[in-house]
């Protein structure tokens, strides 16, 4: 019997020269779960902990807030935590959690993420049409670092620096900002087997969140209301709150978002998908669909699981682009109490690693028009009262980028590529690519 692989040759090599280890881990999570001979859907792996493929029983660890927590080892509460401060411990998780999500639930709607990217991209995403339009090969990789660090430069109100003549913010700039947000990101690199940071480890970030966030005190005060500083402050985040969030955001929406632009545009090239999202674009499919809205506790449980964008050939290869990426491949959360969970019971003081990309692969490769998986769901941006807060903000700079690369209806080829080495988040260094 044949075995088919869960994606292309190409993001295998992506796995694989980020993080080889861990590429065989979730490699070894997706051949376990397909595995005839059963088992448990939970298995101790030695210097690691427990760790699940099973896309249900994430959702579950993820959802059951009394029994797993993002705080203690294995969270990355826990990193956060010693980075930022003790006050991180109760905006992470219980009542103070829940009061934040209360407040920033209009931070990042679908219209308020459209508008963002917008604003912020509109400029530099007609320029790179305009080389496609022209003949040029556009290198997607990098183009995506730098409209990524233009959006954190936009959301962060970074200032400009001091003699620096010219627009604000440019490419120099953007990609200044992106490196940075990389260098926060890989303080992350080695805790697969401990949260546990050394002190060199701190002061490292804390150095770096500092100079990041150096633009944030004024902007708070200052900022207008249509801005995201200015929104924090009117929604009644204090100056603590607003810069814990800004640095969770060049965190979690860096990397992960340049990973997944980029990997998402090789992988419709790739599998000739291109051509059936094409298709259904000229069959006059109604742009506009909206996603769903999280629930009360950020959960994303809404009436009828309707796909995000379903009506929006674009938005469901965003939504299938990153179920096949899944750019944070691995969640992790602590145990607080003793519980039993896909056929394993784990005591409190536990850890347990979500292999997230492994779930998410198991319903098949990518497909264009793949319908909604429901035993995954969003689980790409988690689950529960944790679900990623810019989620839609992810989808709406992920879909700009496809609706500029397809904008005359001509399929693309790869010119060149390479893939990053020794880095947290699979991307490529490098994607050229062309209309054929």
């Amino acid at each position: 019997m044949s075995h088919v692989l869960p994606t292309t040759r190409h993001e295998l090599s992506l796995l694989y020269r980020a993080r080889p280890a861990m590429a065989g881990l979730l490699l070894a999570g997706t051949a376990a779960q397909g595995s005839p001979l059963g088992g448990s859907a939970v298995r101790k792996v030695p210097g690691i902990g427990w760790v699940t493929a099973d896309p249900v029983v994430a959702r579950t660890v993820l959802r059951d807030h009394r029994s797993f927590t993002i705080l203690g080892e294995g969270g990355v509460g826990n990193l956060w935590a010693q980075i930022l401060g003790d006050w991180v411990l109760d905006l992470f998780d219980g009542a103070g959690h829940h009061d934040l999500r209360t407040r920033t639930r209009e931070l990042f709607t679908e219209a308020v993420s459209r508008d963002l990217v917008s604003a912020a991209w509109d400029e530099r995403v007609a320029a790179a049409g305009e080389v496609l339009r022209s003949g040029g090969t556009l290198d997607v990789a990098h183009l995506s670092r730098v409209l990524v660090g233009r959006m954190v430069i936009c959301l962060l109100g970074i200032p400009r620096p001091a003699g620096h003549g010219g627009s604000w913010p440019d490419d120099e700039g953007a990609l200044r900002i992106f490196e940075t947000g990389e260098r926060l990101a890989s303080v992350a690199l080695g805790t697969a087997g401990s949260t546990i940071l050394t002190p060199e480890q701190v002061a490292t970030a804390q150095g770096i969140v500092a100079e990041l966030n150096a633009g944030i005190p004024d902007g708070w005060r200052n900022a207008p209301p249509d801005t995201l500083l200015g929104r924090c402050r009117e929604l009644g985040l204090g100056l603590t709150e607003t810069s814990g969030l800004a640095s969770l955001l060049m965190v979690a929406g860096t990397e992960t978002a340049a990973s997944a632009m980029g990997r998402i545009t090789a992988l419709l090239i790739d599998t000739g998908e291109q051509h059936r999202m094409l298709a259904a674009i000229r069959a006059g499919a109604e742009p506009g669909a909206v996603a769903p809205a999280p629930g009360p506790d950020g959960d994303e449980r809404v009436a009828g699981l309707l796909n995000p964008g379903e009506a929006d050939p674009v938005e469901n290869v965003v939504r299938e682009g990153l179920r096949v990426t899944s750019p944070a491949s691995v969640i992790g959360r602590g145990v607080a109490a003793d519980v039993e969970v896909g056929g394993a019971r784990l005591r409190a003081g536990d850890r347990i690693m979500l292999l997230v990309w492994s779930a998410n692969a198991a319903a098949g490769p990518f497909r264009a028009d793949r319908p909604y998986v429901r035993e995954s769901r969003q689980l790409w941006f988690g689950a529960g009262r944790h679900l990623c807060l810019g989620a839609a903000l992810a989808r709406a700079e992920i879909g700009t980028l496809l609706r500029m690369l397809w904008s005359e209806d001509r399929p693309l080829r790869v010119v060149r590529r390479r893939a990053a080495r020794g880095v947290l988040i699979p991307a490529w260094s490098e994607l050229l690519v062309t209309r054929s």
